[in-house]
């Protein structure tokens, strides 16, 4: 079976494919102009794939299309016109498309009582789906609240989106590493609140399907 045919047949895995990609892919994009138009055109993609896959989800499709359209809308007249409270409100609806598109993958591994491998994939992108959904929740907060996060390099600089993805990662996985920590009280609230998600959705999706595995093998 081809790669190509592997993916349509399995669309989580091509999405987790191109979100661990990504992974490696920022630190080389964010320090050079052109790595930053590289950067906006990976994310095209990623919203592409999040739309292909959220289509086989048993929730409302147009809910998802509507927000990623706002979003390819408000980044193109930033990059023409740029301004703080287009950066919010890119933002704001990058968190809320990304959010959506996790509850949507999380409504498709729960619909029925069986452990596809394609639901399983699904564990894995909607886990990145969510690590990026808070890292945009992140960026807002520092554009709001400058200052939000610190770190033991540059403590007074902002954060950059790989850190900010960093942190997303470590906080929602429960590693904590803490070389980035969120200093001011909106910034702590939204740690907590990734931390606590975290934490129910490997209680409560991950096991589901784990248990679903074992009874079925």
């Amino acid at each position: 079976m081809s790669p190509i045919t592997y993916i349509r047949l399995h669309p989580s895995a091509g999405l987790l494919f191109v979100q661990l990609l990504g992974v490696l892919l920022y630190p080389w994009m964010e320090a050079t102009a052109l790595g930053r138009a590289l950067f906006g055109a990976f994310g095209l993609v990623v919203l592409g794939m999040a739309l292909h896959v959220v289509k086989r989800s048993p929730t409302q499709t147009w809910v998802a299309v509507l927000l990623a359209l706002l979003v390819l809308a408000l980044s193109s007249i930033n990059i023409l016109l740029p301004s703080p409270v287009l950066e919010w409100l890119i933002a704001i609806l990058e968190a809320a498309f990304y959010f959506y598109a996790a509850a949507s993958l999380i409504a498709y591994m729960t619909a029925d009582q069986h452990a596809t491998t394609d639901e399983l994939y699904a564990v894995g992108a909607t886990f990145t789906l969510l690590a990026w959904a808070f890292a945009h929740l992140f960026t807002f907060c520092q554009l709001l609240l400058p200052g939000s996060f610190t770190a033991m390099l540059e403590p007074q600089a902002a954060r950059t989106w790989m850190e900010l993805l960093f942190l997303s990662f470590t906080t929602l996985s429960g590693v904590g590493l803490g070389d980035i920590v969120p200093v001011t009280p909106m910034a702590r609230s939204l740690v907590m609140i990734e931390e606590f998600a975290g934490v129910m959705y490997l209680a409560l999706v991950v096991s589901r399907l784990i248990s679903l595995s074992v009874i079925k093998r």
